[in-house]
């Protein structure tokens, strides 16, 4: 008797404890164990960092990108404007 009761509590406790895993609950419990949770902000700042050091740098060529673009522009300006300007000297 006694060995039927035990089996019928595994056999329950199994699809209880899936349940359970999958829960919000067990997905919060499971981040912490991995140090993922909300404790771990010191991670979440590193992270931050590196992204903006990253999109300072994509910043930085850009701007290095448009300043070239403005003094080819320039320069097409002034050719389309006086075209002779070049053979006259």
């Amino acid at each position: 008797m006694w060995l039927f009761v035990v089996v019928l509590v595994v056999a329950l406790m199994i699809p209880i404890t899936a349940i359970l895993l999958d829960s919000p609950l067990g997905r919060s419990i499971a981040r912490r164990l991995e140090g993922g949770g909300p404790g771990d902000r010191l991670g979440d700042v590193r992270e931050l960092q590196r992204r903006v050091e990253v999109l300072e740098t994509d910043l930085e060529d850009l701007s290095r990108s448009i300043t070239g673009m403005r003094e080819e522009l320039q320069f097409v300006q002034r050719l389309l404007e006086d075209p002779g300007k070049k053979k006259r000297t």
